[in-house]
């Protein structure tokens, strides 16, 4: 249920609004849109009479129930304004969200050595990119795959990062690990085999480092949108989602079907950014130029593009990764989709 205030409201009543709502056994939540403030009420509210509420104070507008089982993920506890997730990283602060500049996430799946990694960072760096992806510990399919170098990858990490300046995104698979993941980490990722982890979901939603939470294999759109739900009502309100391709009848042409309908459905259901990883979601490197421009042209916020200096010899997911010479030249073709539709910062620096 929320609470939409008038034009104007004074904080005062804003906050004893909220004090009276508490005794009720409601947990109250402030939201500050561009024009307006609405309060978010969470907890048992299936027998509360709206116009009971709105009785209560002549500031309030309109009192209206959330349909959806995600409340908090759900546009509507916004009153339909989209959030922002901001991050600071060393080269400032960077916005994911529906009415700024399409961010780029790129660098390798998993971290392998130091000069590997730097050297990446700043290629991708120099073409455009605001974020270094790279995995440090890696969920497999098989037991004897590389899983990644734990927590010495994550001191490349750090390193890269003080090269380059770029933020760091980095996946945490165990509740053990997570404590020294967010310590290095700007953006903390729940990959797509742990969507459905409540337990982890729970803790990741304890801390303060905005979470980036992939789509299941197998998951519906509002199971992801539950997933979701969990961090929210954790306490953590800087949730991006991350349509990474799913599981379907085809697996002979691409490795999963990436779904870029998701992002229209996700726009009308929650107001969370949305990001698009095409290189998990076909397979192959030949297929995510055109993706990654499909995916700014259905309105994504973000795109996470795997890039490896050398793919025939990368220690996972070589076939999808771009060299740095392709992801210089998508960069350039994707500020020209960018600018078509008002999402792009700025023109892409070539790189000779």
């Amino acid at each position: 249920m929320i609470i939409v205030m008038k034009v104007g409201s004074p904080e005062a009543e804003i906050d004893r609004l909220g004090e009276e709502l508490g005794t009720w056994g409601l947990t109250p939540e402030k939201i500050v849109g561009k024009h307006k403030v609405v309060i978010g009420l969470v907890g048992d509210t299936a027998d509360l009479d709206p116009l009971q509420i709105q009785e209560i104070s002549p500031w309030i507008e309109q009192v209206l129930r959330v349909e959806q089982p995600f409340k908090r993920a759900s546009r509507q506890f916004r009153h339909g304004e989209a959030s922002e997730v901001v991050v600071e990283t060393p080269n400032g602060a960077v916005t994911f969200g529906e009415h700024h500049p399409v961010v780029i996430v790129a660098g390798p799946c998993s971290v392998e050595n130091e000069e590997m990694i730097v050297e990446t960072a700043r290629r991708v760096k120099a073409a455009g990119a605001h974020f270094l992806r790279g995995g440090a510990y890696k969920p497999r399919t098989s037991p004897y795959a590389f899983q990644g170098h734990g927590e010495s990858a994550l001191e490349l990490l750090a390193k890269a990062r003080e090269e380059t300046g770029l933020g760091i995104i980095t996946e945490v698979m165990d509740s053990a690990d997570l404590e020294k993941v967010a310590e290095f980490a700007d953006v903390v990722q729940v990959g797509a085999r742990n969507m459905q982890n409540f337990s982890l979901l729970k803790k990741v939603g304890a801390q303060s480092k905005p979470v980036l939470l992939k789509r299941g294999l197998a998951a519906t759109i509002e199971d992801w949108l539950m997933a979701a739900e969990y961090i929210l009502a954790a306490g953590n309100p800087n949730v991006i989602l991350c349509e990474r391709g799913i599981r379907t009848f085809d697996r002979q042409y691409t490795r999963n079907t990436l779904d870029l309908s998701a992002v229209p459905v996700l726009r009308n259901l929650t107001h969370l950014p949305i990001m698009i990883d095409p290189s998990h979601g076909t397979g192959w490197a030949t297929y995510v130029p055109s993706m990654c421009m499909g995916a700014i042209a259905s309105g994504c916020d973000s795109l996470m593009i795997e890039v490896h200096p050398n793919p025939t010899k990368a220690l996972s997911d070589g076939p999808q990764s771009l060299t740095p010479e392709r992801f210089d030249r998508l960069m350039q073709e994707l500020a020209v989709v960018g600018k078509a539709v008002g999402r792009w910062q700025q023109p892409a620096v070539a790189v000779a």
